[in-house]
């Protein structure tokens, strides 16, 4: 049986953050292990993005509301966040592979387990456990990709990490309506997505990887109970960066959970078709749009970090009117409703390649997983937890005070004004938090630079 190996970890400056002087020697074998991650997390979407695509299938066989198909992402999302924290901490102080390997083959046996559910409620347990499983990874595969490259080319390497987004997005959305069209049955490719799984939790035992960041005990003393948590919420650029992920996550799940639904209802497309179009705007575009950031946020980043974070600032401020011209258009403009989508998909795609690298610069290397993973749990608790069940809620209320015709049901235009009011706004909310982060990193940067001794 082969063995696994670990390599010495490639931070010249151990602890803290990384020295801009002095770019660390990348590892020879650190873009062939950014890819496996890459692929580990295609699957984390595509398994994530499965009850979004067959809602409407589920949402007849277990008489849903439209709360109830929020509710099921949204607890998703909230046991994700939670479990993260927790997770994010383990992965700051034991072996990153066993937790990413652990937490893949969890989620795949349990997205399978999903496709047997017998109801709402069995379901929801099933898709609660996914959430736990998939969130061992995004904070130590993440602090992996920090370990392992010097902070002026973190945005590539971390924009090919965030590859597995769109790239397990565009497949979910482009395979799952056939596979439920050739089977007859929305529980098929639950079962089918296990397997790829744990073949890629195979591989992640084996493969070569840094170590982690070394951590005296008086640092792990210094860091026990709440005292971790208070320290990186002490940082202001952390708090922006966290506004702006409650936008960028409302708008990314609302989207995520209801554009099939809406293509379906309101613009009346198939579902094979509403998931192709939903797998443009959500994965083309959204490949587009990682593919791009990543050597734009490096190139910005040579001139600063706050350059770098211009790229977000700019690119979501675009947003929010591309996606309110979208929504203007009328039930026949399907096409172009998914083009000027797409458009916004794209700009959107590009925060977390800016977003994730400014993180790792605000924090120690040592407390990197566990910075990610409280980033991650408050932006999805507020953002995307939030987003799906008020996206829901508000299309409940606008159907009851809308007033139906012979081509558009009151259904299809409550979730088409819900999305309307919300993506915009969700967008310019990023804006907003990604522009004062650029008034706080600098000062933030050179403090997580310091020696603790000199705090």
């Amino acid at each position: 049986m082969p063995i696994s190996r670990t390599f010495p970890p490639h931070d010249p400056t151990g602890g803290s953050a990384a020295d801009e002087t002095t770019s660390p020697v990348i590892p020879p074998y650190a873009w062939r292990l950014v890819a496996l991650l890459a692929v580990a997390n295609v699957l984390n979407f595509y398994d994530r993005a499965l009850p979004t695509i067959v809602a409407e299938d589920i949402k007849t066989e277990f008489a849903l509301s439209d709360t109830q198909l929020g509710v099921l992402m949204s607890g998703f999302t909230v046991v994700y966040a939670l479990a993260g924290i927790v997770l994010g901490r383990m992965a700051d102080r034991r072996s990153r592979r066993v937790i990413m390997a652990g937490g893949l083959v969890l989620w795949s046996f349990l997205t399978a387990a999903g496709g047997g559910a017998w109801s709402f409620a069995a379901l929801l347990i099933f898709r609660l456990g996914v959430g736990v499983g998939e969130a061992s990874y995004a904070p130590a595969a993440n602090a992996t990709v920090f370990d392992m490259f010097p902070v002026e080319k973190r945005s590539r390497a971390t924009a090919m990490l965030q590859l597995g987004l769109p790239l397990g997005l565009l497949l979910a959305f482009f395979t799952t309506g056939p596979l439920v069209e050739a089977f007859g049955s929305w529980r098929t490719p639950f079962y089918l997505a296990a397997i790829p799984g744990l073949v890629i939790a195979g591989l992640l035992l084996i493969v070569p990887m840094p170590e982690r960041p070394s951590v005296t005990a008086q640092e792990l003393d210094s860091e026990r109970g709440g005292r971790a948590l208070w320290a990186l919420l002490r940082i202001p650029t952390m708090w922006w960066l966290i506004l702006a992920g409650i936008g960028l996550q409302i708008s990314s799940y609302s989207v995520a959970t209801f554009l099939v639904p809406l293509l379906q209802r309101y613009f009346g497309l198939s579902l094979s078709a509403a998931g192709t179009g939903a797998g443009l705007v959500l994965g083309v575009a959204g490949l587009v749009g990682v593919l791009i950031a990543g050597p734009i946020a490096d190139r910005a980043r040579r001139r600063s970090s706050v350059a770098r974070l211009a790229v977000a600032a700019i690119g979501m401020t675009a947003a929010a009117p591309l996606a309110w011209a979208a929504f203007e258009l009328s039930p026949g403009s399907a096409v172009a409703f998914i083009v000027l989508l797409s458009l916004a998909s794209v700009l959107i795609n590009m925060v977390q390649p800016v977003a994730l690298p400014a993180v790792s610069e605000i924090v120690e290397a040592r407390r990197r997983a566990s910075a990610v993973a409280i980033y991650f749990a408050a932006f999805y608790l507020l953002g995307g937890a939030f987003g799906p069940v008020l996206t829901g809620a508000l299309s409940e209320f606008f159907a009851d005070n809308a007033t139906a015709t012979a081509d558009i049901t009151a259904s299809a235009l409550g979730l088409h004004t819900s999305m309307a009011w919300l993506l915009p706004l969700s967008c310019l909310t990023c804006a907003l938090g990604v522009a004062g982060a650029m008034t706080t990193i600098e000062r933030d940067r050179r403090k997580a630079a310091q020696p603790e001794v000199s705090r």
